[in-house]
């Protein structure tokens, strides 16, 4: 059975940074994408990035440019570098990889941005 296990949440002051980690317990090319997401209290999930097998990324409007997807094959392991943090970014993150229609979701992280 696919595990993910995510880790490197806590409490940041705002203009902070952290760094997600999303271990993964299989190859993680035996996925089409691995990603982050996050639920705000009282919101819906949503989508914060994404990185394909081919290494492609894609990230949400509201994160460009402050933060980075990556991964490391040799660990199967995905990254969410994230600088520059602001009070709405406060949510649960979770990371998912998905076969096809196939998702998998860790038990989420969570990260607090606040003075």
């Amino acid at each position: 059975q696919v595990q993910l296990v995510e880790s490197g949440g806590g409490l940041v002051q705002p203009g902070g940074s952290l760094k997600l980690s999303c271990a993964v317990s299989i190859n993680i090319f035996e996925f089409n994408d691995v990603g982050w997401f996050r639920q705000a209290p009282g919101k819906e999930r949503e989508l914060v990035a994404t990185i394909n097998v081919g290494a492609r990324t894609d990230y949400a409007d509201a994160v460009k440019g402050r933060f980075t997807i990556s991964r490391d094959n040799a660990k199967n392991t995905v990254y969410l570098q994230m600088n520059n943090l602001r009070p709405e970014d406060t949510a649960v993150y979770y990371c998912r990889a998905r076969i096809l229609s196939r998702h998998t979701w860790g038990q989420g992280t969570q990260v607090t941005v606040s003075s």
